[in-house]
């Protein structure tokens, strides 16, 4: 696996190696060991997300606070999803800066986002199968999101905003300036 940081100081971009022939594929999504080598830190995961999304589907942006803080590991099984994390650690240098990468089940890159991130991701494909690890359980009174368009943070999503289907409870997110702390 080839791990690369991103500008967001323990945000990485994960690249495995794929093994390929006439029958298929064959590569190791998750080794504990290369994991922590390759971040720096020990990452307990504790839970398992998956979700299925239609095109201009957009999930976010989330964060859980407090205890229940939630470092993941994300990637796409079937199709492409344009993949965003945003810096809301108060005293980081990068605090409000966001990295952008494409997840799709044909390059089979995933994407660390540590504890003290908003995330979200935009369906690009027909459909995608959007999979997950959490270092931590969620917990409901712990949600903390961010408006998909706030302007401090400026995301480009690079997508028709008229098209975007995106749930009533992630319409009415804060602004990064009005979202409850993570800390």
């Amino acid at each position: 696996m080839k791990f690369i940081e991103t500008k967001l100081k323990d945000c990485f971009i994960i690249e495995p190696k794929i093994i390929q022939d006439e029958r298929g594929y064959f590569m190791e999504s998750f080794n504990e060991q290369t994991f922590k080598e390759g971040i720096g830190q020990k990452v307990v995961f504790v839970q398992d997300n998956q979700s299925f999304s239609t095109k201009g589907v957009l999930r976010g942006l989330h964060y859980q606070t407090g205890d229940y803080a939630q470092a993941k590991l994300v990637r796409v099984l079937q199709g492409v999803v344009l993949d965003v994390a945003v810096d809301i650690r108060p005293n980081s240098k990068t605090f409000g800066q966001y990295e952008a990468v494409i997840l799709s089940g044909e390059n089979q890159k995933q994407f660390f986002v540590p504890r003290g991130f908003a995330h979200g991701f935009l369906v690009l494909s027909e459909t995608a199968t959007f999979f997950y690890k959490c270092d931590n359980f969620y917990n409901k009174e712990s949600e903390g999101g961010i408006i998909y368009n706030d302007e401090t943070i400026g995301i480009d999503w690079n997508f028709d905003a008229e098209k975007l289907i995106i749930s009533e409870k992630d319409t009415q997110l804060p602004t990064l300036a009005n979202a409850k702390k993570a800390w």
